[in-house]
């Protein structure tokens, strides 16, 4: 279901990116909602790129966080989660979120990322990925 890459050949792929697109790539991977929070909070990047996958459904804090960021955020996935089991049809991040991509596996990072640089527009500095 979700593929057989790598969180760390999926990172190379989006700092690579964003090294064409002009843009620093950050990335933070947590499985602790805190951890995600913190960074979020003290982020200097201009957007987000999250997949927040399983909090995706049921973690107030980390919508709240990054409805707090006022910083444009993409969520991403990488199955879709509007395919599967119905307590996956919610998320609770979408509503804060600039926009959603999800179900092209790893693609979906890079996806997402190109969306929210164009989003971004020139110039763009850093983008803080979460996972």
């Amino acid at each position: 279901m979700y593929g057989r890459v790598t969180l760390a050949e999926i990172d190379r792929r989006l700092s690579e990116l964003g090294a064409s697109l002009g843009c620093e790539v950050a990335s933070v991977q947590s499985n602790h909602e805190g951890v995600l929070i913190d960074a979020l909070h003290t982020s200097r990047a201009d957007g987000v790129l999250i997949n927040p996958a399983g909090l995706t459904h049921t973690s107030v804090a980390l919508r709240d966080a990054i409805a707090a960021s006022a910083r444009p955020t993409v969520e991403v996935h990488l199955s879709n989660p509007a395919a599967r089991e119905p307590f996956r049809h919610r998320s609770l991040i979408s509503g804060v979120a600039l926009g959603v991509v999800q179900g092209f596996g790893a693609e979906s990072y890079t996806l997402g990322l190109r969306a929210l640089v164009a989003y971004l527009g020139e110039p763009t500095h850093r983008v803080q990925t979460t996972s």
